[in-house]
């Protein structure tokens, strides 16, 4: 196996100490014209009776399979892939026994040339090292023919809110002399960028930019955002002054019940496999 990078060891230590944070932040935020920022995604697979493979990449605790397998449709056969083996326990306890699970790197996939018909990503593929192999090995399992879906983060936190977090966020960060930790490819960031990774292989890209909008309390929007990578890396000490000085600067933006208005910017991007 090669050299991981710093920011893999991380990715991989953070879900083995908090798996399902992905699902607990997204699962229940409505996306536009989606239930959730997960059903964006479902809706790229085919409601037919024909056989159907379908792979989630970096699966996490499962959710999105479970939303599959809820079907209970024919012919439909669910595999998940991850590196955290907690998260894939946790997706163990909530899936049907006849979900597949694999513990795998998304660069060195263990899955037959051609043999997935449908393979999703939710909030994981931006964040991967390699990205051009990972494409490779995405390519080599996909039948021709076969669908391509990934979700990813376009926006952090949107509205004053996100202006407000980011103010308070980036002096700490340099107070506490927080180390950067490059993840991903940064073509994932633009369509661009997007339109390079796949022009070899894959044809009919498009991209649906959705909002999943969010009205927590304070006190739940901080909850969600101390399980984010970047804060999960702070020191105690900062992330008590960051909690203290973001509280203050959202407090004029609540609403009338005590509640403020954000949310997240998201892209999906599908593509088909030539």
């Amino acid at each position: 196996m090669p050299l991981r990078s710093p920011a893999e060891r991380y990715l991989e230590d953070f879900h083995q100490r908090q798996p399902g944070t992905t699902s607990a932040a997204f699962a229940e935020l409505k996306a536009v014209k989606y239930s959730s920022s997960y059903a964006a995604l479902t809706a790229h697979v085919p409601t037919a009776q024909s056989p159907l493979n379908v792979l989630d990449l970096a699966c996490g605790d499962g959710y999105l399979l479970k939303l599959l397998a809820d079907r209970q449709q024919p012919g439909l056969q669910l595999t998940g892939v991850d590196m955290s083996q907690a998260e894939l326990d946790a997706a163990r306890l909530r899936l049907p026994s006849d979900v597949t699970l694999l513990k795998e790197r998304a660069q060195a996939l263990s899955m037959a040339t051609g043999s997935v018909d449908v393979l999703l990503s939710h909030m994981a593929i931006m964040l991967m090292d390699d990205l051009e192999q990972v494409l490779q090995e995405v390519q080599r399992i996909l039948r021709s023919g076969g669908t391509l879906a990934v979700l990813i983060g376009r926006t952090f936190l949107l509205g004053p809110v996100g202006d407000a977090f980011l103010d308070a966020f980036r002096p700490i960060a340099k107070e506490d002399r927080l180390p950067h930790l490059p993840m991903g490819d940064p073509r994932t960031r633009s369509e661009a960028g997007w339109g390079t990774l796949l022009a070899e292989h894959f044809t009919d890209i498009h991209f649906e930019d959705i909002d999943v909008h969010w009205q927590p309390q304070p006190a739940a929007l901080w909850t969600s955002l101390k399980e984010t990578y970047d804060i999960d890396r702070l020191t105690i000490p900062a992330k008590a002054r960051l909690k203290e000085r973001f509280l203050a600067a959202i407090t004029h933006l609540r609403q009338s019940d005590g509640s403020v208005s954000t949310g997240w910017g998201l892209r999906v991007i599908s593509a088909r496999r030539q």
